[in-house]
């Protein structure tokens, strides 16, 4: 697996660092260790710090943020409190250390804090049952409201425009799915399994569709697809270790 940013650099083989003390100035009240984390990150980037971290840039960075979601699913599914909590801090570095490399860019600079005002507002105008004066009727219709507002700010064409092709398949597949069932569109059929007109012969076209009906069931129910598929790939694992292979 590869390593964690937190991980990487001089010290990854070296021996174990305790955990760093605040930082002299942290503000020890709320938001203090955000700040301490903030201030460390700059002092890495910054000329005599970390040579590693000043060479950094968004692009190679992504794998490590892809990872350390996947790390965060992980702890969160297999109940682990005490690795949940230091993945969510290896996430948050991710964000960090993505606003401290745009703090350098010479023609469009942000921080940390243009982040969190944008995701401040952002979080203000997807919620106007809560910010503003409109009314709700629960959780089904604050989603549809959330997916309108969405589709209008960025100006999109489609119900299905601004899902991330780089989302596993299940869940991209179930993504789509929701978009179309909040939109008020037809849903595929959970019970067909055809393949396409254009390959009515293909192997692997039937084997598409097929997967996505399983999918369509699996949202039909309220199950995630891709957390049940990780939980029965996890529980193979847990067979063969005990195997001993």
């Amino acid at each position: 697996m590869r390593e964690s940013v937190a991980d990487a650099g001089p010290t990854a083989d070296g021996p174990a660092v305790p955990p760093a003390e605040p930082s002299a100035g942290a503000d020890p009240e709320a938001g203090g260790g955000i700040a301490d984390l903030v201030a460390v990150m700059d002092r890495l980037r910054s000329p005599g710090g970390c040579p590693w971290d000043a060479e950094q840039t968004h692009e190679s960075l992504v794998p490590y943020a892809v990872e350390e979601v996947a790390e965060v699913v992980e702890a969160v599914e297999t109940g682990d409190r005490a690795g949940l909590r230091e993945e969510l801090g290896d996430l948050l570095l991710q964000v960090v250390f993505h606003a401290r490399v745009a703090q350098d860019h010479p023609d469009d600079p942000f921080d940390i804090d243009d982040v969190a005002r944008g995701i401040a507002a952002k979080l203000r105008r997807r919620h106007p049952h809560v910010f503003g004066d409109v009314t709700v009727a629960g959780a089904a219709e604050v989603h549809r409201n959330w997916d309108a507002i969405k589709q209008t700010e960025k100006s999109r064409a489609s119900a299905v425009d601004g899902i991330p092709p780089a989302l596993p398949a299940l869940a991209r597949a179930q993504k789509v799915l929701g978009r179309l069932r909040r939109a008020g569109l037809p849903v595929p059929d959970r019970t067909a399994r055809d393949a396409p007109d254009t390959a009515p012969d293909d192997a692997a076209a039937d084997l598409g569709a097929r997967l996505l009906a399983l999918v369509v069931e699996a949202d039909a129910a309220g199950v995630d697809a891709e957390q049940v598929l990780r939980g029965t790939v996890r529980e193979l694992e847990d067979r063969v270790r005990a195997t001993g292979a």
